[in-house]
């Protein structure tokens, strides 16, 4: 059995990567927190390949949503852990102070409870019987991101961190971590922050000169977490178009 949750698995970076997961033979538990429509939509894609799908309803920027998260999604052998925002784009001196708590809540605080959930459902020091844990960063976390959201950039960096200590912490329990960092790609991150138009005023400063496709991020996951990548762990893979 391949069991795989995605978090924020029913739009935008997760949606690609939950459908290209099910093309790979992954059945998938899909987190998602208020968008239900997204969400029928997102199962019934995957569904069309012919693998089995849960959607569990939870928001992780609650005390128990992690806890209800993991409860719904039952045994697993895999966790995308993708749910993310940047909420607000401008300088950190003008960003309210209850964005950048929001951001580093959801981006680093959840990330790393997800983590935390991951390794105890499948790690085989818990019973469990291994698996692979993908931490979704971003390219901002090398990049710091002036001007747009150094709030989002930082939270991510501590995202390659975690990846990279979490790594070596479960190497002998079955568990392999990695990471991937997608760059400037087209989904409504950047509308959902107020502005929808900003791959178009970013996209000449990446080298390839446009913008990424969800599908592409979803390449990255789907190889990290298969059989051909099995000596792969502790690494973030950079998916920005050289930038």
């Amino acid at each position: 059995m391949t069991r795989t949750l995605v978090t924020g698995g029913t739009r935008g970076i997760g949606a690609a990567i939950a459908e290209r997961l099910a093309e790979a033979g992954h059945d998938l538990v899909l987190g998602y927190v208020h968008d239900d429509s997204a969400a029928e939509l997102a199962k019934a894609a995957v569904e069309t390949h012919g693998a089995g799908c849960t959607l569990v309803r939870a928001d992780l920027l609650t005390d128990d949503g992690v806890d209800a998260l993991f409860e719904g999604a039952g045994t697993l052998t895999g966790v995308v852990n993708n749910a993310g925002a940047t909420f607000h784009i401008g300088p950190l001196a003008e960003t309210p102070v209850e964005v950048i708590r929001r951001t580093v809540d959801l981006n680093l605080t959840s990330a790393i409870l997800v983590a935390r959930a991951a390794v105890r459902a499948m790690s085989t020091a818990y019973g469990g019987s291994g698996g692979v844990l993908v931490n979704i960063s971003s390219g901002a976390a090398t990049k710091g991101a002036p001007g747009e959201y150094v709030q989002y950039a930082a939270a991510k960096a501590g995202v390659d961190a975690l990846t990279l200590g979490l790594a070596e912490e479960v190497a002998q329990q079955g568990v392999r971590v990695v990471g991937v960092a997608p760059g400037m790609i087209r989904t409504t991150i950047h509308a959902d922050a107020g502005e929808p138009g900003r791959l178009e005023r970013v996209a000449p400063l990446i080298p390839l000169q446009r913008a990424g496709e969800p599908e592409e991020v979803a390449e990255a996951v789907a190889w990290l977490m298969s059989d051909a990548a099995s000596y792969v762990t502790g690494t973030t893979l950079r998916v920005a178009g050289g930038r």
